[in-house]
């Protein structure tokens, strides 16, 4: 009765040896029983742990798909918002969409992010293309993880539309205003919300 409440508390190979002890009449010592259980299972463990790992090879096929996916809209939503600004807005024109909290007004950045470094797009595009082959080889070597391919993806997106305005216009199309009152952030797109 003792041995089966042991078993039962028990998992795995402990288990199995204590139902050998119970069952086996011709168990003996139970101790040094134990204790070769214990050895041979030691082995085993390390048997396992020398054995070669099956090395990761990249992103699946699904995983890239998902990628490319994720980068495409991205891109895609990114020139169609700023397509109907420059269609809709003159430079410099606004429009409210949610009283002073939040309005578009279409800018226009020569410069990086939040236009800083003004009149150096054609120096940023040529960046922005390296940036995007870095994006694509770190996702190769290191988009073991959902989060990460997700992550990379949007960055990818973000860089690639804004890489797109700068070929285009020699600048980037920045629309949405955010702020309260006189206290405005800086006016940015849907590729810098995605990077």
């Amino acid at each position: 009765e003792v041995v089966r409440s042991i078993v039962e508390r028990r998992t795995g190979s402990e288990r199995e040896f204590l139902r050998a002890i119970q069952l086996d009449p011709s168990a003996g010592n139970a101790h040094s029983n134990y204790a070769t259980h214990l050895s041979a299972r030691g082995r085993h463990d390390e048997a396992v742990a020398a054995a070669p790992a099956t090395a990761w090879r990249g992103p699946s096929v699904g995983r890239w798909g998902l990628f490319a996916g994720i980068a495409i809209v991205v891109v895609v939503l990114d020139q169609l918002s700023k397509g109907w600004i420059v269609a809709n807005l003159e430079p410099g024109e606004g429009m409210v969409v949610l009283g002073e909290w939040l309005r578009l007004v279409h800018g226009q950045n020569s410069g990086i992010l939040f236009g800083m470094l003004p009149q150096s797009a054609p120096i940023f595009a040529v960046v922005s293309i390296g940036v995007t082959g870095l994006i694509v080889v770190y996702h190769a070597k290191a988009g073991r993880g959902i989060v990460t391919t997700i992550a990379l993806a949007l960055l990818l997106g973000g860089a690639v539309g804004n890489l797109i305005d700068r070929l285009r216009y020699r600048y980037v199309v920045d629309f949405v205003d955010m702020g309260i009152g006189s206290w405005r952030f800086y006016t940015y797109n849907l590729a810098d919300a995605c990077i």
